[in-house]
């Protein structure tokens, strides 16, 4: 007998799944295969009619073939990341590649797929982005409410070095200097610029969140500055994201993924306060306030030739970091019952609390993923847990707990290590499903990628695909 799918909130819906597909007997296969284990299927033959669809806002999950009529897989998936809340996107394709997957996980695909592929792995697979894709909408509605109940949440610490550097977020929030803000990922830098932003003279106006690092290569300076006109007519005239942040706040988070190109004009813009759109020649002045971030060591690219040294220091008029939660471990305990709390009130439960057992794993822990990676095993263990006190086996899916686990906190082995056993315990685990292990780490799929090669780790035959 077959396991009928995940359902959405009302029990009543399927998942909705979207296939784009141009060969039309797989399409029919996959379709009909999709639509007898209970999913409510969608089927479009070219990329043109899957943008048009998931633009609708009408779909849960999206499997994309690469290759298609009108548009490719991977432009409807660029295209579709722009919307607020998109669907999660499953690429596929006849011939993959490493570039391909490298390609697709950067511009934002929950997973990638090779042909020929097995029904029950596509059924998995989906099963698991529509997962992520409600948590995701969860978390959306809870920091909806924390933001409608008291603006940007409070930056919950106890740490004293912490606290003061709070103390010049508070002081520095009024003017319009920039800000650039150091720490490791997952530390908390965009909660510090949201503070910035919100602390300042127009909190109202617009926060421009840009991450530098996904900005396509082909249109970085037209989707910064804008295009006044295109001499070949490619483009149409548009507002820049710099323009759009007038009298709010532009964002810039991964500024050291700036082409050198690209640093150069931002650097211009800044020294001149004002820049020239794409094809114009007015000068448009710079009105909105530049947050910069990045967990690298710019300073070292700037040794290295890789970032310019003057956009450094335009941007370090006031320089702040911010600790990585294993130099905090006072916050741990504390942001663990926070986050217990509010994701447990969002789906019913009250009171969740940790056990003093599940606080002492907690607390042993390095978080290579820092606070991003605490909130998400939180989030998981009030989501999964039926009792309500955590305890360690609560903590499983996503944090060592393991006698092994504990040894290596105690043993003096470095950050580096501890974090290449727990990556490969992890891949381990979740059977080598580079988007469910990138989750459950809490980092990027993109990030995972670059460890994975970083520590030699190899894929052992027949691990689901990355």
């Amino acid at each position: 007998m077959s396991v009928p799918p995940f359902r959405a909130v009302d029990p009543g819906s399927p998942i909705r799944v979207l296939i784009a597909e141009d060969e039309a007997n797989l399409g029919m296969i996959l379709e009909q295969f999709m639509s007898a284990r209970g999913f409510a299927v969608t089927m479009v033959r070219d990329g043109r009619a899957a943008l048009e669809a998931l633009r609708s806002g009408a779909f849960d999950v999206a499997l994309l073939d690469v290759v298609m009529p009108e548009l490719d897989g991977l432009e409807v998936l660029r295209l579709v990341r722009e919307a607020a809340m998109p669907p999660e996107i499953i690429v596929i394709t006849g011939n993959g590649t490493v570039e391909t997957a490298i390609a697709a996980l950067k511009l934002g695909a929950y997973d990638f797929l090779s042909k020929p592929y097995r029904m029950a792995e596509i059924e998995v697979i989906v099963k698991r982005a529509w997962e992520k894709r409600m948590l995701t909408c969860d978390n959306h509605t809870l920091q909806a409410r924390l933001r409608r109940v008291s603006g940007v949440a409070p930056f919950l610490t106890q740490y004293a070095p912490l606290r003061a550097v709070l103390t010049v977020v508070g002081r520095v929030a009024a003017e319009a200097t920039t800000v650039l803000i150091t720490g490791e990922v997952g530390t908390g830098k965009r909660h510090i610029a949201r503070l910035l932003h919100t602390g300042g003279a127009e909190p109202e106006a617009s926060f421009i969140d840009v991450n530098c690092a996904l900005l396509p290569a082909e249109s970085s300076e037209a989707d910064l500055f804008g295009v006044e006109r295109d001499p070949v007519g490619a483009e149409p005239p548009r507002t820049g994201l710099l323009e759009l942040a007038a009298g709010g706040t532009l964002y810039l988070h991964n500024v050291g993924a700036l082409e050198l190109r690209l640093q150069a004009l931002l650097l211009h813009a800044l020294e001149s306060g004002s820049f020239c759109r794409v094809g114009g020649t007015q000068p448009v002045p710079v009105r909105a306030r530049l947050v910069a971030a990045d967990a690298a060591d710019l300073d070292r690219m700037v040794h290295d030739g890789q970032f310019l040294a003057g956009l450094l220091h335009q941007l370090s008029a006031i320089r702040i970091t911010v600790p990585a939660l294993r130099d905090r471990a006072v916050d741990i305990t504390l942001l663990a019952a926070h986050f217990l709390d509010a994701f447990g009130a969002a789906r019913g439960k009250q009171a969740l609390v940790l056990s003093p057992e599940a606080a002492v794993v907690l607390e042993q822990y390095p978080w290579p993923g820092n606070v991003r990676e605490l909130q998400t095993v939180m989030e998981r263990a009030a989501l999964l847990v039926a009792e309500q006190v955590v305890g360690p086996a609560g903590l499983a899916m996503a944090v060592a707990t393991t006698p092994d686990a504990a040894r290596d906190v105690a043993s003096g082995l470095t950050l580096v290590e501890v974090e290449r056993r727990h990556m490969a315990a992890v891949l381990q685990q979740t059977g080598w499903h580079q988007g469910r292990a990138a989750d459950l780490l809490g980092i990027s799929p993109k990030t995972l990628y670059r460890k994975i090669r970083e520590y030699g780790f190899q894929r052992p035959a027949g691990g689901a695909r990355a």
